[in-house]
């Protein structure tokens, strides 16, 4: 068998010629040229003429075992007409101003997939900067180009990656379940140029957006998308319900003090916050309790199931109705708290009642929110929001990649 034959077999690479191979204190130095006779350029692979040729260059392969494995090559510097300047010329075994071979970046790819950084570089032998910047530069290469086109339902949030307001805003296709977009800050300006980069044509097939109740996102939601329909997600909804019962509590806990009453109230907070349903025994004697020993609380509690009540509702107008005497109830209730709700609820009305219409929550972007947040902290946090977005882009974005594996049998 030749030598370039069995080189081939054992890299995996082809279209490459191996002129020699000798073994160092680096490991397997494998001496290689291109397989075409004309060099090409490495910014649009065409064909170009040849300016004059660089120094020998390193490239980092797979290696076996402990031996590291570096493919060797003088590249040719090119000038290539469509390019306008002179290029380094491409090489079939590594990206363009990479160090490093397909399969490797690869391989790395997909470790930093399923893994911690600092694993990653323990197993591949390189520095924490290197994995970043391989990721991006497989990110930038294998995400979708078309990944905007033919949006119909998106949901819109914000994810904190670092301590002091420091927010990342992601956009998520409802129907392809994946990260479409994703920039640094949560205002209206962020999410405006996210309507810059898809163009008004493909804003305006955009039929629904699911939202928490950010007044920036429905600013430029209305203002670059008019013909999609706001959702306020139900979470956020009952959730500023639950703030308000919690609020209520701990009125009554300073108002009743100790005693009987104070004694009833303690203890009480994941009783009134459960659903019915994850109800112990013990919860269900303290809600009793509750009933008769402070109306107060026990009207707040049930003002935060009755809406839950209205929102499960399957009929539009059943749940608008039941939503209005939700609001009729709230805001005569005598509790500061659901008053307050009551009003914010009332502002945004028609995007409440649009979830009847539509049943779409963010759950999916809260839950690719989780991943984010399990991907910051496995790294222990992010000082810059780019390494975060490629990471998401990577892990949530529809990348697939291929790394060099073994097929298992």
């Amino acid at each position: 068998m030749r030598a370039t034959t069995l080189m081939r077999k054992t890299l995996g690479v082809t279209q490459l010629f191996v002129d020699d191979f000798e073994f160092t204190e680096e490991g397997l130095v494998v001496a290689v040229r291109p397989s075409w006779k004309r060099p090409r350029c490495g910014g649009c692979g065409k064909c170009a003429t040849g300016y004059d040729r660089r120094a020998v260059r390193r490239w980092r392969h797979l290696g076996t075992g402990r031996l590291k494995i570096w493919l060797e090559y003088a590249p040719r510097r090119v000038q290539c007409r469509h390019c306008g300047g002179v290029v380094t010329e491409k090489v079939p075994w590594a990206p363009h101003q990479s160090r490093f071979t397909w399969e490797f970046e690869e391989l790395v790819a997909y470790l930093a997939q399923v893994s911690d950084k600092t694993n990653v570089t323990k197993q591949m032998g390189i520095a924490w900067p290197t994995v970043g910047a391989i990721v991006e530069r497989v990110v930038a290469r294998l995400l979708d180009p078309g990944r905007l086109n033919n949006l119909r339902r998106i949901g819109v949030d914000e994810f904190s990656y670092r301590k002091h307001h420091r927010y990342i805003t992601t956009v998520v296709d409802h129907d392809r379940r994946r990260v479409v977009w994703a920039a640094k800050g949560r205002s209206a300006e962020t999410l405006t140029a996210f309507f810059d980069e898809l163009g008004p044509e493909r804003a305006a097939r955009i039929e629904c957006a699911t939202i928490d109740m950010s007044a920036g996102f429905q600013k430029a939601i209305r203002e670059h998308a008019p013909n999609a329909t706001i959702v306020f997600d139900r979470f956020h909804v009952q959730r500023l319900v639950s703030d308000a019962l919690d609020q209520v509590r701990r009125a009554q806990v300073r108002f009743v003090g100790l005693g009987e009453k104070g004694r009833a109230i303690k203890h009480s907070r994941f009783a009134l916050l459960k659903n019915p349903w994850n109800l112990t025994r013990k919860d269900k004697q303290k809600l009793s309790e509750l009933q008769r020993t402070n109306a107060p609380l026990y009207r707040a509690y049930l003002l935060k199931e009755t809406l839950a009540q209205a929102l499960d509702y399957k009929q539009p107008g059943h749940a608008r109705r039941a939503l209005l005497d939700w609001l009729a109830w709230a805001s005569r209730s005598k509790l500061k708290p659901f008053v307050k709700a009551a009003r914010t609820i009332r502002k945004h009305f028609d995007g409440i009642v649009a979830y009847f219409e539509e049943r779409l929550t963010n759950g999916i972007v809260e839950g690719l929110n989780n991943k984010l947040r399990m991907i910051a902290r496995r790294a222990f946090g992010f000082h810059s929001p780019d390494p975060l977005i490629s990471m998401l882009h990577l892990c949530s974005g529809g990348i697939e990649l291929n790394p060099p594996l073994p097929t298992p049998t």
